[in-house]
């Protein structure tokens, strides 16, 4: 995991930023990892109190995928409450890389 220079607001990622921290899933139609990453971080907002989860289709998206340097789905990053990006993985996380990864971000 590298940290982004990025810092996102509800205006690119198409929804509110988390009270405390957002997941921002990239993903594709036809990514089976995509799927099971949803699940996990569905699993992950639901049990942390004011953390959210956000999924951008990465098709729909290139001018953002290319922008923030996206280079194969399914891609997680984990943002602060102001938006900044703390931490950045690709491939299918772990429950507990992501609950570790979201105690940098609150």
């Amino acid at each position: 995991m590298t940290v982004g220079e990025q810092t996102w607001n509800a205006g690119q990622l198409g929804e509110e930023l988390g009270e405390r921290a957002t997941l921002v899933q990239f993903s594709s139609a036809f990514c089976a990892p995509c799927r099971a990453t949803r699940r996990v971080l569905d699993e992950v907002a639901a049990m942390v109190p004011g953390v959210s989860h956000v999924e951008i289709d990465a098709e729909d998206r290139l001018d953002l995928v290319r922008d923030v340097g996206i280079i194969k789905t399914p891609t997680v990053l984990v943002l602060d409450a102001r938006g900044r990006e703390v931490r950045r993985a690709s491939g299918q996380p772990r429950k507990a890389d992501v609950i570790a990864a979201l105690g940098e971000a609150v």
